[in-house]
């Protein structure tokens, strides 16, 4: 049985699909007016490994995971680089996309733009109008009335009284309460806007993945995840139009990853730590970012360092050696490890916990290694490879993954040319000049790894 953290309970829960084996899951996606930051990627990445293994485990997930393509960030943006909205929404897409891939972040099942949801929202909209908990203000806004939803705060633990005391009273005059939030928003002058029966405008924030949600998933549905920082208000908000709108219970099971911090400081743009995910991918080997955010918990607080990064890198390598020279069997049947992965895996997704099986199936390869049983290699091997592989790591060829990155004034054959006079070097016990190859590879980023076997080389 997997338990799963629930936001909404702050508690672990078995999970139990509504539907026994199916899972539907949302997770709120990205607002594409900038390139991805590494938040997004502690998101995306947290998500994919939790698809990655309930599907594992035998669950058919059906993932959506959202785009906003219209806000005032957006706008604003498009406007100050004198281009049309769209033109901006599809070339971040595109570059979100890219770096998604590069992260071995698989696509979800389904991508909806919020853009091609107008007329899921305005319809989700006039049925609050209808009901009573929402209402077209005088200046062609439509909002939700919050007081009209007694369990507004029942995620976020918040108070309606507490915020409504802590509310500017003159922001917003046409609201009929501070708390009140937009679900439609009347078009300022030259700004792109469709039409409603409420005039020209475009949807409000939280309404957007209230629509796509439940066309895609049906009025409820099993997970709704998303950041720390969507928690209050966007999925509050969410909760109370869409249980408001539909007469269900929105979301069974709610998650949220946590926080990046730079440098035990919080991460943004005023502090200048602020890193896209493709600024990061220039310095660091993909897989060796994904191994750092997988190395925590999903919910726990990840401090993002240069050190930090050279350590997941280092340990990442270790993985990698284990496997190097070895050709993993096939049809290799579970094992211990198979269930102590699953064991902590199953308790809210502990990857910090599977990251620790990984290294005893390697401490245990390597102990193969030096009894010479190949048998054992081969199978320690495939579990290593089909274990590491519900992370999204350990699937590149060892050799691949050592010497990607090398200087381009260096190529694989100077290398082992390199290699070869220092063994010869070595032969004429000539040491000087064995050390002298070794110490102008490395000053090069080359590191020599020398066995029974002969040398291996990696980049450092």
């Amino acid at each position: 049985m997997i338990r799963i953290y629930n936001t909404l309970s702050q508690q672990k829960e078995d999970f139990q699909p509504i539907q026994p084996g199916k899972v539907r899951m949302y997770v709120c996606g990205m607002t594409v007016y900038d390139y991805c930051h590494l938040g997004h990627a502690r998101v995306l990445v947290a998500f994919d490994v939790i698809t990655r293994y309930l599907r594992h485990r035998g669950y058919d997930v059906h993932y959506v995971r959202n785009i906003t393509d219209i806000d005032d960030k957006i706008l604003r943006r498009a406007d100050e680089n004198g281009e049309t909205f769209t033109d901006l929404t599809d070339r971040m897409i595109r570059a979100m996309h890219e770096d998604e891939r590069r992260l071995g972040v698989q696509a979800p099942d389904e991508e909806p733009k919020a853009t091609d949801f107008i007329d899921e929202i305005i319809a989700m909209i006039h049925q609050l109008i209808h009901k009573g908990h929402a209402y077209a203000a005088d200046n062609g806004d439509v909002y939700f009335s919050v007081d009209s939803f007694d369990g507004y705060g029942k995620l976020s633990k918040k108070k309606l009284e507490d915020l409504l005391a802590g509310a500017r009273v003159d922001v917003e005059q046409a609201k009929k309460s501070p708390a009140d939030f937009a679900l439609w928003k009347a078009a300022k002058p030259g700004e792109v806007s469709w039409p409603s029966p409420w005039g020209d405008g475009r949807p409000g924030w939280h309404i957007e993945c209230s629509a796509m949600s439940t066309k895609c998933l049906g009025d409820t549905f099993d997970i709704h995840g998303g950041g720390p920082d969507l928690l209050f208000p966007h999925h509050e908000n969410e909760i109370a139009q869409s249980e408001c709108a539909t007469g269900h219970h929105f979301v069974n099971t709610w998650m949220h990853a946590g926080a990046i911090r730079v440098n035990k400081e919080k991460m943004s743009k005023s502090l200048g730590n602020f890193f896209t995910i493709r600024e990061i991918l220039d310095s660091y080997p993909p897989e060796v970012v994904r191994y750092f955010l997988v190395s925590s918990h999903y919910r726990s607080q990840v401090d993002y360092s240069e050190d930090n990064l050279v350590e997941a890198g280092q340990t990442l390598e270790r993985l990698y050696h284990a496997l190097r020279g070895v050709i993993p069997g096939k049809n290799v049947p579970e094992s211990d490890y198979d269930r102590q992965f699953h064991e902590v895996m199953d308790d809210d997704f502990n990857t910090a916990g599977a990251i620790s099986v990984l290294h005893g199936v390697a401490g245990a390869l390597n102990q193969a290694r030096r009894d010479g049983d190949e048998d054992r290699i081969r199978e320690l091997a495939a579990v290593l490879v089909r274990l590491g592989g519900v992370l999204g790591l350990l699937q590149q060829d060892p050799e691949a993954f050592f010497k990607a990155g090398v200087p381009d004034d260096l190529s694989a054959e100077q290398i082992e040319a390199m290699i070869e006079a220092r063994a010869t070097a070595r032969k004429e016990k000539n040491f000087a000049e064995a050390d002298r190859i070794r110490d102008e590879l490395q000053e090069k980023g080359i590191i020599l790894d020398d066995s029974r076997e002969g040398t291996s080389w990696r980049r450092g």
